[in-house]
């Protein structure tokens, strides 16, 4: 993968990993000096990590994956058709922004794969707080955003990112499934919806299935699979006992991030949460 500077994330994401980039960079490249052989997201989300390796040119080939699959379609109908999908986002621009038109947009149901992507792009700009949340039915049901001057339609950076989408392998799966062929060499960056903190404050809508904690127990295993396979993995979650307790056999480290979702509005601002490491100095060896 040829460096790209000009690369940023197209979607905003909740929980997005732009505030933590500097740990996890400075993990990876102490691992990998050179090039990653192959990146695994299993929970691609907004791609922060994804797109700052990008900008680098860290890594030869890559896998993103995620059970949301109006998020893949975006990310698929980019990398496939770039320009469709701005032509389309342009169609849903005419009309001024209101409430109104929101919900039209919200409400539709294009069947093309550009117009797919470009409703998705929409409404992720417009929508309340940039949050992708779903009914039991799995339709998309965030309020209208109120925004004066959203930045709905970018060009330039779309086509920056279907330019680093160019051979990346795109799927709507499991996270086990994405990255069960990684191998040493290879890096896998995990970044699940969070263990909640409290009973009230779980936030897993980003698809109609939500993320139980036999979810978290099961990626628990898979990044000792991973972790016992020489394969280099990094996962972020929330700073709780029950996350503590799953990962207790791996090295972690506390980070801290500003996190504006919270139905309590005093909660909102910087909170604790951990990077979890396979053991950093095992994985340093294998890489001189």
């Amino acid at each position: 993968m040829q460096a790209r500077a000009d690369v940023k994330p197209v979607l905003k994401w909740a929980g997005g990993k732009r505030q933590l980039l500097e740990p996890i960079l400075a993990f990876v490249e102490r691992i990998f000096p050179t090039q990653i052989e192959k990146y695994y997201e299993p929970f691609a989300g907004g791609g922060a990590v994804f797109f700052a390796l990008v900008a680098r040119g860290k890594f030869k080939r890559a896998r993103l994956s995620d059970k949301n699959e109006d998020l893949i379609r975006v990310y698929t109908a980019l990398r496939d058709d770039a320009h469709s999908v701005i032509h389309e986002l342009e169609k849903l621009c005419q009309a001024k922004l209101s409430e109104d038109t929101y919900y039209k947009v919200r409400a539709s149901r294009p069947t093309k794969a550009p117009a797919r992507a470009a409703r998705m792009l929409y409404l992720n700009r417009t929508g309340y707080n940039g949050l992708y949340r779903v009914n039991r039915s799995g339709e998309f049901n965030v309020p209208y955003g109120r925004y004066k001057k959203p930045n709905i339609l970018d060009p330039a950076r779309l086509l920056a990112t279907a330019g680093a989408l160019q051979g990346v392998e795109l799927a709507v799966e499991d996270f086990e499934q994405c990255c069960a062929r990684a191998k040493r060499g290879d890096f896998v960056y995990f970044d699940p919806p969070y263990v909640p903190v409290s009973k009230t404050s779980s936030f897993a809508a980003y698809h109609s299935v939500a993320f139980t904690l036999t979810e978290h127990e099961r990626l628990a295993k898979t990044f000792a699979k991973l972790s016992k396979r020489g394969v280099a993995a990094l996962l972020s979650n929330s700073d709780t006992p029950e996350t503590r307790r799953l990962f207790a056999a791996f090295d972690t480290h506390t980070v801290h991030a500003k996190r504006a979702i919270n139905s309590n509005g005093a909660r909102r601002g910087k909170v604790s949460e951990l990077l979890v490491r396979a053991h950093v100095s095992a994985l340093a060896r294998q890489a001189k």
